[in-house]
């Protein structure tokens, strides 16, 4: 599954997806490609539970190659843009981002594209594409349903960075950790997630997303349709209240 710029690697329930272009991960065409391939391979394993995006060096992300926007590139960047973004949308698993350095540009919508993320106290988010004339195509959609129009229109309009104490007051991050224990709070939050029924994350995620864009009794009927048609059909979703009930720890089959 690995690529060039790509790294993955499955173990125990876990896929891991490293961004491995030094020194700050631009995202180019090929990348792109690359890592929305490696997220459908991972989304199709059915012994994969959690996927989890990193970034090898001391960013994560600075944002999209400057040179694919120009002239014949354009048009194959912004589909391999699309198509990574359906590639992050459909993915089954929870999606855990793990954000350090600079995040921004296309590297802040990679964040906004995952379902978690766990941040390094020194990380820095902004989309500075208005800078450079242009608007960010994926935030412009994503940022205002994860933190409301009038905190979207902030960042996407002047273009500044916020901290990662700020990106976790407007909840765009979900754990925020010291540098030097970036890494070990990263794999205790994701073995919190892989001690879970995959079965359950899986359905909690569908009915989350199934519910958001509908108005709100015809959200309440389809997420009641998945909870008592699918995941009540489960064996995990039995074996998780058999085990309250009889006070034992469950027994996953994360069907």
């Amino acid at each position: 599954m690995s690529g060039r710029h790509v790294q993955v690697a499955v173990a125990g329930g876990l896929a891991r997806l490293t961004l491995d272009r030094p020194p700050v991960n631009v995202l180019t065409t090929e990348v792109m490609v690359e890592l929305a391939e490696a997220l459908r391979e991972a989304a199709a394993r059915e012994d994969v539970r959690v996927v989890r995006l990193d970034a090898r060096g001391k960013h994560f992300c600075a944002g999209v190659d400057v040179g694919d926007h120009e002239g014949p590139r354009l048009g194959p960047m912004m589909a391999a843009l699309s198509e990574l973004f359906l590639a992050l949308e459909r993915t089954p698993q929870p999606l855990v981002a793990v954000a350090k350095g600079a995040c921004l540009g296309g590297g802040l919508e990679l964040l906004l594209g995952c379902d978690l993320v766990v941040a390094s106290e020194t990380a820095t988010f902004g989309q500075p594409e208005i800078k450079l004339g242009v608007f960010a195509p994926p935030a412009s959609v994503l940022l205002p349903r994860l933190v409301g129009p009038r905190i979207a229109r902030g960042m996407l309009l002047t273009g500044e960075p916020i901290s990662a104490a700020q990106a976790s007051a407007w909840g765009l991050v979900h754990a925020v950790a010291p540098v030097d224990a970036l890494d070990e709070t990263a794999d205790a939050f994701v073995e919190r997630l892989l001690a879970l029924s995959g079965a359950a994350l899986r359905h909690a995620k569908r009915a989350i997303a199934a519910a958001c864009d509908l108005p709100l009794r015809d959200a309440h009927e389809r997420v009641h349709r998945i909870y008592l048609e699918e995941l009540m059909t489960t064996a995990d979703a039995a074996e998780g209240l058999r085990a309250f009930v009889e006070k034992r720890p469950p027994v996953w089959t994360h069907r």
